[in-house]
């Protein structure tokens, strides 16, 4: 989790993979940085005001130029406050 919501902010859960190593595994190769497991998708909370604010933080930290997708991101069903 990026960080704990406070009273103006939502969890979010966003679903992310690396593109880049998607296809390299695909071809039987690794990815000189990036683990094999990024080829799955992975879940993480990101805690913004908005849906577009989760993006930029994710993107942000996941940079769209080293091959990673936010695949989709949505409000969070359950979160640790609950």
């Amino acid at each position: 989790m990026f960080k704990i919501p406070n009273a103006e902010q939502r969890l979010f859960e966003a679903a992310i993979y690396n593109r880049t190593v998607r296809e390299m595994v695909k071809s039987n190769r690794s990815h000189p940085l990036f683990d094999d497991k990024w080829a799955d998708v992975h879940i993480f909370e990101v805690s913004a005001c908005s849906e577009d604010e989760a993006r930029t933080l994710l993107a942000r930290r996941y940079s769209p130029e080293l091959g990673f997708v936010v695949e989709v991101v949505i409000p969070a069903r359950f979160s640790a406050a609950a």
